[in-house]
Formats: C-alpha cells, structure tokens, sequence
C-alpha cells in the first residue's frame, strides 16, 4: 500500500539522499520536491513547522553562512523575521522535512522518517 508522501529535499545534501532512500526501501515513491528551486510557502512551511512539533528556531539552518549575514543569530530576532528570512532564503530551512498522512518530521537524523511511515 502506498501512501501519500512529500519529501523537501535537498539532492546535495546526505541526510535527505539517506531520507529518501529509506522511503523508497519501505516501497513508497514520494513526491520530491526541491524546495531551494520551489520553497514552500510561508504558511505552508510555518504549518510544518508547527505539525512537527519544532520552534521557527528549531527549523532554521544557524551553520549556514546566510543565517549570520543576515544577523538571525540575533536573541531578538522574532519568529515573523525568521520565517520571511526562510522563505526569502530557502537554503536556511533546515532539511528535510517529510509529510505524510501519519505526520510530518524533520528527518535529522534520517531515521526519523519511520515514524511517519
């Protein structure tokens, strides 16, 4: 039985390679999407989010370089901030976030992805 999964995936990045891999193992075919050439909305990436159970701040990729021009590093940089700047700047969304009908996870480490298939 196949269902329905959607995989923000990065193909330069391992952990997402590894994600992917996993749910094709457990004989799914998800939808990919790249989200650094077709990020998600704001809303749809603040209801990710919110349904995997994260803070924006939990969510954002501090390691990268962006993250610091951008000076999010900030205590007082709020959610609204770091989400336009997500958004504006998708390679600061940390990756990769799974859907599926049994929830969504941000797959660090990979392995998490079996909880939501």
């Amino acid at each position: 039985m196949t269902i329905d999964i959607t995989i923000y995936h990065n193909p330069r990045c391992g952990t997402s390679r590894n994600t992917l891999a996993a749910i094709r193992e457990a004989g799914h075919e998800p939808q990919v999407v790249d989200y650094l050439a077709n990020p998600p909305s704001r809303e749809a990436l603040q209801k990710m989010i919110l349904d995997a159970g994260l803070s924006v701040r939990d969510a954002v990729r501090s390691k990268e370089a962006r993250f610091v021009e951008l000076q999010l590093d900030r205590p007082e940089v709020d959610d609204a901030a770091l989400l336009d700047a997500m958004v504006a700047n998708p390679i600061l969304i940390n990756r990769p976030f799974v859907v599926t009908p049994k929830g969504v996870r941000l797959c660090r480490p990979f392995e998490r992805v079996q909880e939501i298939l």
